[in-house]
């Protein structure tokens, strides 16, 4: 198989006496969604954070594109390439839709108007509209503020967001958390789009169905340790949940 988009080697990190990942090793290709399951404290927050830039590892290697690379902080991720969206998905419920995809990134208008500090509001409209309508998200109006929409649109643009700027990876955490039924097919859908662009994607959920149904291959972690890491078509919930819980065996690691 061709080069890991994004590897992490023999991964450990302690916090004092307490070791929150120990000896994680994964691996995700271009155009592969990875399921990443646990039981609470099974270190999944703390992977995350390495995985974003966020927290430095004790032990234990990372790669992009099969180069080694040191994060010192989430900014040398994200300018890697590497999209991460927490559980709070980030958003200004008062601004706009495309003043939330530009969010840290704004465009300044030109010349004079730029230098005072105008901001670029119709090239930033126009712009966030075409890439969210690329990713498959459908909002009525780009002006339109962020509070005026339901929650399933509201994460649905909170993930555009990353497409729109990550070229290599999206970290998910918890994106379908507290969705209805139809807001969570609607943010699935997106998640898969992303696939389709070749971006790698790193899904974080407890919704295991969710899990089942998006994933190509599911990571388990226990106790800061990896225990299975295996393709999606060979769990069903059951299997999936005695893994995660320790009723079945270690599978595939």
């Amino acid at each position: 198989m061709s080069t890991a988009l994004y590897e992490v080697k023999n991964i450990s990190k302690s916090y004092g006496s307490v070791v929150a990942l120990s000896d994680v090793s994964l691996k995700i290709h271009a155009g592969e969604i990875i399921g990443l399951v646990g039981d609470n404290g099974a270190g999944k927050s703390t992977l995350v954070k390495v995985l974003s830039g966020a927290h430095q590892q004790s032990q234990g290697t990372v790669f992009l594109e099969g180069i080694e690379r040191k994060w010192e902080s989430p900014h040398d991720a994200l300018v890697a390439g590497i999209e991460t969206l927490y559980q709070d998905s980030g958003l200004a419920p008062h601004l706009s839709v495309s003043a939330n995809v530009f969010l840290g990134r704004e465009l300044f208008s030109k010349g004079i108007l730029g230098k005072l500090g105008f901001l670029a509001e119709k090239e930033m409209d126009s712009a966030a509209h075409e890439n969210l309508d690329k990713a498959g998200i459908a909002v009525p109006q780009s002006n339109r503020a962020v509070s005026q929409l339901s929650g399933g649109q509201r994460q649905a643009v909170a993930i555009g967001r990353a497409v729109s700027w990550a070229s290599k990876v999206i970290i998910l955490d918890e994106p379908t958390n507290h969705l209805g039924a139809r807001q969570a097919g609607e943010v699935l859908a997106v998640i898969k789009a992303a696939k389709e662009r070749g971006l790698g994607i790193i899904f974080i959920s407890h919704t295991l169905p969710h899990v089942l149904q998006v994933t190509d291959r599911i990571v388990v972690l226990r106790l800061g340790k990896v225990v299975a890491d295996a393709p999606t078509s060979t769990f069903d919930a059951q299997s999936l949940l005695g893994t995660i819980t320790g009723l079945i065996e270690n599978k595939a690691v």
